[in-house]
């Protein structure tokens, strides 16, 4: 089992019951140690088709070659006014932004940009909903990605209750249709979804509450989230239906 350090600001829950993999089992995120079912099943959670991690020198001879690649790209966009926007999107903790910073980690910041928006407004909640997400399309020679995006309402929001089911079933009918619109318009439009396994998720969860270095991380969305992982997965599979399009 693993202890962790306590950390004193982070929102708080009892013990969870939750079923994994046919069996009940009992998580507290208050408590600081990892219970050994987690560690055990962490790394081949959620159908992971390797049963040890790549080595570091491996991973990063790998990574450096992409990273060179994304450089070129990032030439091309400039030398033609080009656009490139990717979303990226997951199960929560998935990784979504450590993702983000590895791709952009040796572009040229002038003309590359994450967008990573909080909650919407009073203002932006009266406007169209897709319209607090245009504004950070990408201009000629841009590269531009999305740590979250208007797929919130294809996840969260339907989960947690922060949309009607009417709003719910109009963002799943236009989605196709505005995204077309993007592609149309002459943007290269990428879509990622990051996946991760319910006991790796767990792992994150309390390396978050307990790391002073990650706890702004923590949020009460977490918690409330343990216990919803179904409700995610039916919500993600409709999403894929619904919205993905070649």
């Amino acid at each position: 089992m693993k202890k962790a350090k306590e950390s004193p600001a982070a929102p708080t829950a009892g013990p969870l019951k939750i079923r994994i993999g046919g069996k009940e089992r009992e998580f507290d995120i208050e408590n600081p140690v990892l219970p050994d079912w987690v560690e055990d099943n962490k790394l081949t959670a959620g159908g992971y088709p390797y049963d040890k991690k790549m080595k570091s020198d491996e991973y990063d001879e790998m990574l450096e070659k992409l990273q060179i690649e994304l450089v070129k790209a990032q030439a091309w966009l400039q030398s033609t006014g080009k656009r490139v926007m990717a979303l990226f999107e997951g199960r929560d903790a998935a990784g979504k932004g450590g993702t983000i910073f590895v791709v952009r980690q040796y572009l040229n910041p002038r003309t590359a940009r994450n967008v990573a928006l909080t909650k919407p407004t009073p203002t932006e909640l009266g406007q169209w909903y897709y319209q607090r997400y245009v504004d950070h399309f990408p201009t000629s020679g841009e590269f531009v990605t999305f740590d979250r995006s208007w797929y919130n309402r294809a996840g969260v929001e339907p989960v947690m209750g922060f949309c009607t089911p009417q709003q719910h079933e109009q963002f799943l009918e236009e989605t196709p249709h505005f995204e077309r619109m993007i592609s149309n318009e002459g943007i290269h439009f990428f879509k990622f979804w990051l996946n991760i396994g319910r006991e790796t998720q767990l792992e994150r969860f309390h390396d978050r509450r307990y790391s002073p270095l990650k706890s702004w991380k923590f949020s009460p969305i977490d918690v409330a989230g343990i216990t919803k992982w179904d409700d995610y997965t039916k919500v993600r599979d409709t999403m894929f239906e619904r919205t993905h399009k070649e």
